[in-house]
């Protein structure tokens, strides 16, 4: 099958993410990557639960006084918010309306750089409080595993940037349709991880 054919939306297949043996196998091995990334994560998690309010004598922050759950919370919004921008670009995708999922992706791209911002904000009050990344072996773990996962945000907003820019002037097709819906995948996978995080670390930290 030519992968640069040009459709229409009654000659569009049901699912372009898989209409190909080339786009099944990259499926394939997409889920088998993000199963590595679960892994990746799941340690980090573990780390950060063994040393949390773990430091020296007189360390004198806990998570309870640390965290700005608020902040955190229009983060939360903003990035879960993106999640479902991305839904509404694969709706298109599906429809071949190229378009209109250029347009929901680059909304799904602010957001994700929103919600970067104020994590970035976010780490800078707390170091300008004292907690920084060799304070102690709990503000390593939380710094890691956070920071790992805004990394990841920041390889998906340059992904996506990508994707946008190259395809811009080529449309619709099943090579970059696998690439779009692949990239949906991964900025879903990243927005179930900061739940996770919003609620093992920051929820649960408040809380107690």
């Amino acid at each position: 099958m030519d992968l640069n054919k040009k459709f229409t939306p009654e000659t569009w297949p049901d699912h372009p993410e898989r209409a190909t043996l080339e786009a099944k196998n990259k499926f394939v091995g997409f889920w088998l990557f993000l199963g590595g990334e679960t892994v990746l994560f799941a340690t980090l998690f573990a780390t950060y639960l063994a040393l949390k309010n773990k430091g020296p004598s007189g360390f004198g922050f806990s998570t309870q006084e640390l965290y700005q759950l608020p902040l955190v919370f229009v983060m939360t919004m903003l990035l879960l918010t993106s999640s479902l921008t991305s839904v509404y670009a694969m709706y298109h995708l599906k429809n071949y309306n190229f378009k209109k999922m250029q347009l929901w992706l680059g909304i799904t791209a602010l957001l994700g750089l929103a919600f970067l911002m104020l994590e970035v904000y976010e780490f800078v009050h707390y170091v300008g409080e004292g907690f920084t990344f060799d304070n102690s072996a709990f503000s390593s773990a939380f710094y890691t595993l956070v920071g790992t996962h805004g990394f990841h945000v920041a390889i998906g907003l340059v992904w996506i940037t990508l994707l946008i820019f190259r395809n811009s002037k080529r449309g619709l097709n099943l090579y970059n349709g696998t690439k779009f819906y692949t990239f949906s995948l991964y900025w879903h996978f990243i927005d179930v991880v900061w739940v996770f995080i919003f609620t093992v670390v920051y929820l649960m930290g408040v809380i107690g």
